[in-house]
């Protein structure tokens, strides 16, 4: 039987339900036809001229990206924007886009949970949570226990050697011992507060205003900064192998052509 964008979509509405985003967040299928055959779908963190060439070439009906397009409503729909360009281009080509985004970001298996399991903390649950008692799993960022207790440069090691890094931004001394450690993927300065007053020793982002680092120091708040990029794209990577594994019968990958616009010189 021929795959849909539904069939697919569904999956993964089911896996980030859409009343886990956050309320300024544009998720869904945000370009397309639920009714669309699918045969080959590819995966990426940000749709740029770069993958939406990608899927264009390799002749993907669906990409799931994991920031929106577009993010914010637009008026316009033409080549002299980058969001229009995008619209246009993948529009012509008849090829679909889903986004989770803050929706993956808070999942019971999404991003910041995966971040949480691969520093291997424990207890694990929301850093801001969104539901009662009954529904303790429920709200954004996630705060883990280290144990035993280790120094800020040991979970540093470990965040590194998971995303496979060769550099990762820090602020605070590398022997403070942590124990609570806050985890909220990407742009996450609002999620500092949170941090500090349930009393976290670390905090794991993925990128942070210069007066958010001051404001961690001044509260003794440790901070590792993979980069936005290195603390999401990973997820996308490893989503692209977990569908492939529910839909044997389509062609799933992770956009090859997909860069960190950040270098280290």
């Amino acid at each position: 039987m021929m795959m849909t964008v539904r069939d697919v979509t569904q999956y993964l509405e089911h896996l980030a339900p859409a009343t886990l985003a956050e309320s300024w967040d544009n998720v869904g299928l945000l370009l397309g036809d639920f009714d669309q055959p699918v045969q080959r779908v590819m995966t990426c963190l940000t749709l740029t001229d770069e993958t939406a060439d990608e899927a264009r070439e390799r002749e993907a009906q669906l990409v799931v990206t994991h920031h929106p397009l577009p993010f914010r409503p637009i008026s316009q729909v033409t080549t002299h924007t980058l969001p229009g360009r995008l619209v246009w281009k993948l529009a012509s080509g008849r090829v679909s886009v889903f986004s989770a985004h803050t929706a993956f970001d808070s999942a019971a298996q999404g991003i910041n949970h995966r971040l949480a399991d691969g520093l291997e903390l424990t207890d694990v649950r929301p850093l801001r949570p969104a539901g009662d008692e009954a529904n303790a799993e429920l709200g954004s960022g996630r705060l883990g226990v280290c144990d035993p207790p280790q120094p800020l440069g040991e979970l540093a090691r470990r965040l590194k050697s998971f995303l496979e890094l060769k550099h990762l931004a820090v602020v605070g001394q590398l022997d403070q011992i942590v124990s609570r450690v806050a985890i909220a993927c990407g742009a996450a300065d609002e999620f500092l507060k949170d941090a500090v007053e349930q009393e976290c020793d670390a905090f794991v982002l993925g990128e942070a205003r210069f007066h958010t680092l001051l404001h961690a120091q001044a509260h003794n708040v440790g901070l590792l900064l993979p980069g936005h990029f290195a603390s999401e794209r990973f997820a996308m990577e490893r989503l692209a192998s977990e569908l492939a594994l529910v839909f044997p019968q389509l062609e799933i990958w992770c956009a090859e052509r997909e860069r960190d616009p950040v270098s280290l010189v």
